[in-house]
């Protein structure tokens, strides 16, 4: 891709002012009726263009499949002053050129729409067309292009669209008219700017160039077994699949070389454990058909999963990395990550809601830390569950530590409590939330979709520890105490840690690398429909 930063831009627009009649009017530019004249000089002629209110509404009454984009343009104009945006004192500018090229390649972005009377904008920058359209509609046309690029690359789908898909996390709120200011003042903004996009996206961006070199080259070959005798690969068992699965490793970049052998020797093993690592898979060094399969899956779906989760980027808040600490759960990798300063304090694996009770993708902020909490078990549980359990054995509550408080039934204190020894609170209407678990034995599978909505940490403790390692109230050893499980203890949080909990079936490391996790609530199919149906209208 070609880069555009150190290229010289001409903001600047040099006017000619023609008087026809007596002195110019004074232009109140709150009256929406008033016209602003503005003339230019082109290579061939002087053109006055009037922008104003009305010449807008005519221009999208002669390009009525733009018409969605007219209350954005309007509000570019307002924020000029009704001046022309696109043409220098020759012709259109060299940063609507540079945008116009940038529109052009969107598919590097991940992006498959289309922008109506496309063939017209390319007829602009065509030095071989003659019969040019007139300026003002040149002006608005590459205005209409702006806010297209913007919408599909700094926005992705609305608000409304979010809450549909159940995308609850806080929607970003950008201005068009703000972003185009400073993209004219630098336009190498163009190429990446993470004030405009979180950061995950480019390296995504990056990921996608690299799987579509990979399709492009014929490269990713499909690993021949026959899975009604396959048996598991184990390390120095030999064959053509495992010469397969070592180019494999190799063209990814889970080995540095291919030695071509058919051999499954240790620098083998080494490849199928960072290849696991990035599949969050379990990390040993058996290949089961179902590992077999994952890798045969078409490049092709590897290069649409990448676009869904770009998309996703487009809608997360880029102030997300920027504070002093956070906490973020990844729901289709079942991982925890505590930031603190830019750093990853702590990494832990989670488990969450099953398909029918899914985990619910928001954020929040946690203000309290819980110690030897009591469960509340929520109502639905009561009465889908435990009544049932109680007819059936009259000491069912006694035995499992639960008693009955005020109409409701809780868990005790204690290690067997099924939030374990500590929970982390941060108010929401779906009463979700971090804790610990007893039952350990369940992060050993890949799989983790076994709650009923709340957040399983394996290692709770640790974030605990981690979260209040600055505060001297709280001291490792009354830490060690509170969770003792005799008694339910709350820490009060002096400051409160933003959450997010997301989705995102692709997501690329700082060492560059890209793992690809199950699309456990089929989050990927509804977006893929969203997106790139035929009978879905893009941006």
């Amino acid at each position: 891709m070609r880069n555009f930063t150190s290229l010289p831009v001409i903001i600047a627009v040099s006017f000619l002012m023609f008087s026809f009649k007596s002195s110019p009017k004074e232009i109140n530019l709150k009256d929406k009726t008033t016209k602003l004249e503005s003339t230019f000089i082109t290579e061939k002629y002087f053109s006055k263009v009037i922008i104003d209110v009305e010449s807008i509404n005519q221009f999208y009454k002669k390009y009525p499949k733009l018409k969605k984009y007219q209350n954005d343009v309007l509000d570019l104009y307002k924020k000029k002053d009704y001046k022309p945006i696109w043409h220098d004192d020759k012709s259109v500018s060299e940063f609507g050129s540079l945008l116009y090229h940038k529109v052009r390649l969107l598919s590097e972005q991940g992006v498959k729409a289309n922008m109506p009377y496309m063939d017209l904008v390319d007829d602009v920058f065509n030095e071989n067309v003659s019969d040019k359209l007139p300026q003002i509609d040149t002006e608005l046309l590459l205005s209409n292009m702006y806010v297209f690029y913007a919408s599909n690359v700094y926005s992705g789908v609305d608000a409304a669209t979010l809450k549909k898909i159940g995308w609850f996390l806080p929607a970003k709120n950008i201005s068009y008219a703000k972003i185009l200011d400073s993209l004219m003042v630098d336009p190498g903004r163009l190429n990446k700017d993470e004030t405009l996009l979180f950061a995950q996206y480019y390296k995504l961006q990056d990921a996608l160039k690299k799987y579509r070199t990979i399709e492009k080259n014929n490269l990713w070959k499909k690993i021949d077994i026959d899975s009604a005798t396959y048996k598991d690969l184990k390390p120095f068992d030999s064959g053509v699949a495992v010469k397969q699965i070592r180019e494999r490793l190799f063209v990814v970049g889970d080995l540095a070389q291919d030695s071509k052998r058919d051999v499954y020797d240790e620098e083998m093993m080494a490849g199928v454990l960072k290849y696991k690592k990035r599949y969050g898979l379990k990390l040993n060094y058996t290949l089961t058909r179902e590992h077999i399969d994952q890798m045969n899956e078409p490049i092709g779906n590897r290069i649409k999963t990448i676009m869904l989760n770009m998309e996703r980027c487009r809608w997360i808040p880029t102030k997300l990395a920027q504070a002093s600490e956070y906490v973020m759960v990844n729901i289709p990798s079942f991982v925890l990550v505590y930031v603190k300063n830019g750093k990853y304090e702590l990494i832990s694996d989670v488990f969450v809601g099953t398909r029918m009770t899914e985990t619910v993708i928001f954020s929040g902020n946690i203000d309290r830390i819980v110690f030897s909490p009591y469960w509340y078990v929520p109502q639905s549980i009561i009465k889908n569950e435990l009544k049932l359990k109680m007819a059936e054995d009259k000491n069912y509550l006694a035995d499992h530590n639960m008693e009955w408080n005020g109409g409701n039934v809780r868990q005790k204190p204690g290690p067997k409590n099924s939030l374990g020894l500590v929970k982390f609170m941060f108010p929401n209407p779906n009463d979700i939330y971090l804790h610990d678990t007893p039952a350990k034995s369940l992060f050993d599978f890949e799989k983790r979709i076994f709650s009923h909505g709340c957040i399983n940490v394996k290692e709770a403790k640790q974030l605990a520890l981690d979260i209040l390692e600055d505060n001297p109230d709280w001291p490792v050893d009354k830490i060690n105490q509170a969770m003792s499980g005799e008694k339910e203890t709350t820490c009060m949080l002096k400051n409160k840690i933003p959450i997010y909990i997301g989705y995102f079936t692709a997501w690329v490391n700082d060492a560059g690398e890209i793992g690809f996790y199950p699309d456990v609530y089929d989050r990927d199919q509804r977006l893929d429909k969203l997106l790139y149906s035929d009978s879905v209208v893009m941006q």
